[in-house]
């Protein structure tokens, strides 16, 4: 079962709209969702909400570190409190994933993601939970940066948030260890690709005059 849930972001007014803070977005919503305020605490370097749900503690935690040290926070919080890996979920920005769509994950690889890369680094491990939420892709390596650091447009920001809170029907499951049925329930969620027109059936034609 999920105890510890984590949103990837950098603090700062000037960052708080880029696609790097999905992860934000989206324990911003399960905090609102818990009724569990975020306040700081700098034992743990970041937004901390502690509260009961489905009949245990549960934690939420938004890093204050800036991204490249999300695990200083995460792990801080994790051994205090005897969090095992695999009862943390983090909700990241994910660029190979379309706007829209998001994906849950175990263990693997960072990919790249730095948040991902300090938590692994910080844990000794990759073998926690991942919320992949789908920010889309520049379709050039050199523009990764600028890209996850700026605003998405009002059509792909409105398709992320749609997605969190599909996504956040899940936490029931997640609460419960009943990671089958979550992953069921979020993959199942990304609405369908919109299919194209159909062409008018071609008017017939009358057949010619005797």
């Amino acid at each position: 079962m999920i105890k510890l849930f984590v949103g990837l972001g950098n603090p700062g007014a000037e960052y708080e709209a880029t696609r790097h803070n999905a992860g934000f977005w989206w324990v911003d919503e399960l905090s609102r969702e818990l009724k569990a305020p975020l306040n700081f605490d700098k034992s743990y370097s970041g937004l901390v909400a502690r509260t009961t749900a489905a009949g245990q503690t549960v934690w939420l935690l938004e890093p204050q570190t800036f991204m490249n040290l999300s695990g200083k926070s995460v792990g801080a919080l994790a051994r205090f409190f005897k969090i095992q890996p695999e009862e943390i979920l983090v909700a990241h920005d994910e660029l190979d994933i379309v706007p829209g769509q998001v994906k849950l994950k175990f263990g693997g690889s960072h990919a790249g993601h730095n948040g991902l890369r300090d938590i692994h680094a910080q844990l000794g491990t990759g073998d926690y939970w991942r919320l992949r939420i789908g920010v889309g892709h520049p379709g050039i390596k050199s523009e990764v940066i600028n890209w996850v650091l700026k605003k998405p447009s009002p059509e792909h920001r409105t398709a992320i948030e749609d997605c969190i809170a599909r996504s956040l029907k899940a936490v029931p499951a997640l609460l419960a260890g009943d990671m089958e049925k979550a992953t069921m329930q979020i993959h199942t969620s990304t609405p369908p690709r919109p299919k194209p027109p159909r062409k008018p059936p071609e008017p017939e034609t009358a057949p010619p005059a005797p």
